[in-house]
């Protein structure tokens, strides 16, 4: 047998690095179902959400123990959030805040304009199916930035540099539907399409993926909208159908 050379030990050793890498990447899924998952079940952790929110706004402080030193390391190797929350970058708009929860209760997708991308969905059946969530949340809010950008695209014409144009085309068509509802300009356009843009965010999650639809079917999962008012700290929860 001849002597391999450098060039084709250094393949040999990289292909068994990526088989191995692949193989252990294959294997998170499997290990991770077998940890603890919640055992609310949807209208238990929306109840849960609900009260934590009635707390912040009562200004009412937060367990410690669920933010506390012995709460990371009890939570260090392995996740048992009991909602995904999906929301806004906006600053003014914290989750963990606004639902008094602490480390590890919500497994939270955000961007600006509170979309659904392929990395957003990927992020939330894999709390679904792996983490085993049982709520899953879409939070707008008030006076939002993007769905804002939006609207000036709509009734201006507006056009937005670099990746943010690309951004808010999917809130378009959340404007186009508020504005035949009767929304005029101004806010009351603006905060329809907030609304709007939460509907159909909802909408597709319930509807668009069967690793999404079975849960739900079976009663395992549920999908809220709601609207967040950041003039008097309120969340309304319009969609919980």
């Amino acid at each position: 047998m001849y002597p391999l050379d450098a060039s084709r030990r250094s393949f040999f050793r990289l292909g068994s690095g990526a088989l191995g890498l692949a193989a252990s990447l294959g294997a998170l899924p499997s290990r991770a179902a077998e940890g603890r998952k919640s055992d609310l079940t949807p209208a238990q952790a929306l109840a849960k959400l609900k009260q934590g929110h009635v707390d912040f706004l009562a200004d009412k402080p937060t367990l410690q123990t669920t933010r506390d030193h012995d709460r990371r390391l009890a939570i260090a190797r392995s996740q048992v959030p009991f909602a995904v929350l999906v929301g806004c970058s906006d600053s003014r708009v914290s989750p963990e805040l606004l639902f008094n929860t602490g480390l590890g209760e919500l497994f939270i997708v955000r961007n600006a304009g509170n979309t659904i991308d392929t990395v957003a969905m990927g992020s939330i059946q894999y709390a679904v199916q792996v983490l085993g969530v049982p709520l899953i949340l879409v939070l707008g809010h008030e006076r939002c930035g993007a769905v804002e950008a939006a609207v000036s695209v709509v009734e201006k014409n507006t056009v937005y540099p670099g990746s943010i144009g690309q951004m808010i085309e999917p809130i378009i068509p959340a404007v186009l539907k508020a504005r035949a509802l009767g929304g005029r300009a101004g806010e009351d356009l603006l905060d329809g399409a907030v609304r709007e843009n939460v509907r159909r965010t909802v909408e597709r999650l319930r509807t668009a993926e069967s690793t999404l639809i079975d849960p739900i079917r079976a009663g395992r999962l549920q999908v809220v909208g709601a609207r967040y008012d950041l003039d008097d700290g309120k969340v309304d929860f319009f969609d919980e159908a």
